[in-house]
C-alpha cells in the first residue's frame, strides 16, 4: 500500500484518500502517519475516510465523510482552521444541505463501476451537472470515471474527479500496482482542461 501511495504522490495527484475501512484505529493511524511522511515536500494532500479522530490525531489535511458519517457541520465545529472536510453526496439536495460546512463535495455514483455495479442509482452526466449548478463549492465526480469520460465530466462543470479503477490495475491481473500512473494523471488533466475550455 505504501508503494502504491508513493506511485500516486510521484505522479502528482492532488489528493490521496486513505480508505481502509477494515483497519482498527491504531493500525489506520500507523498507515496514515507513514503516508504523511511520503507527502512531505509535495503538493499532495492526504485525507482519511470517515475516521475524523485518526485524521486529526495524525495531522492529515482533512477527512472524507461518507453517507452515515458525522454531519459535516458538526465536524467543522471541532476541526482547526484549514482542515479539509469533504462529504459524499448523491443528489443536488444533499449537496445544498452540506455546502456551507465543506470545502468540496464528491458526487456519485456517476457511472457504474466495479465497486458500484449496475442496479444502484446512478447520477449520470445530467445528475452530476445538476449538483454542480446547485452549490458554490467545487464538485468532484466519482463512479465509473475513465479517461474516455473525462471530457464529459469537465463539460458538466465539475472541478475534477475521484477514482480508483482509472489509476490502479485490476488486482487479478497486475497485483494492484500502478498502471502507468504518471501518464494516466497527465492524460486526465489534459483532457479535463481541454473539455473545461471548450464548455
Amino acid at each position: 500500500m505504501l508503494r502504491q501511495a508513493r506511485y500516486a504522490i510521484e505522479a502528482g495527484v492532488d489528493i490521496l484518500q486513505v480508505r481502509e475501512r477494515d483497519l482498527d484505529g491504531g493500525t489506520l493511524a500507523t498507515l496514515v502517519a507513514a503516508i504523511l511522511v511520503l507527502v512531505r515536500g509535495t503538493q499532495t494532500q492526504v485525507v482519511v475516510n470517515d475516521r475524523l479522530d485518526v485524521a486529526l490525531a495524525c495531522g492529515a489535511a482533512g477527512v472524507h465523510l461518507p453517507a452515515g458519517s458525522i454531519p459535516p457541520a458538526r465536524a467543522r465545529a471541532i476541526v482547526p482552521p484549514g482542515f479539509v472536510i469533504v462529504p459524499s453526496v448523491h443528489s443536488a439536495r444533499e449537496a445544498v444541505d452540506v455546502a456551507s460546512a465543506v470545502d468540496y463535495v464528491i458526487a456519485g455514483t456517476v457511472w457504474a463501476s466495479d465497486s458500484k455495479p449496475e442496479g444502484g442509482a446512478l447520477l449520470g452526466p445530467s445528475g452530476l451537472a445538476s449538483i454542480v449548478r446547485s452549490v458554490d463549492v467545487p464538485v468532484l465526480a466519482i463512479g465509473g470515471v475513465t479517461l474516455d469520460r473525462i471530457e464529459v465530466v469537465g463539460a458538466s462543470g465539475a472541478a475534477g474527479v475521484a477514482a480508483i479503477g482509472m489509476f490502479m490495475g485490476r488486482p487479478d491481473t497486475v497485483g494492484c500496482r500502478a498502471r502507468a500512473l504518471a501518464e494516466t494523471v497527465q492524460a486526465a488533466r489534459a483532457r479535463f482542461d481541454t473539455s473545461r475550455r471548450a464548455s
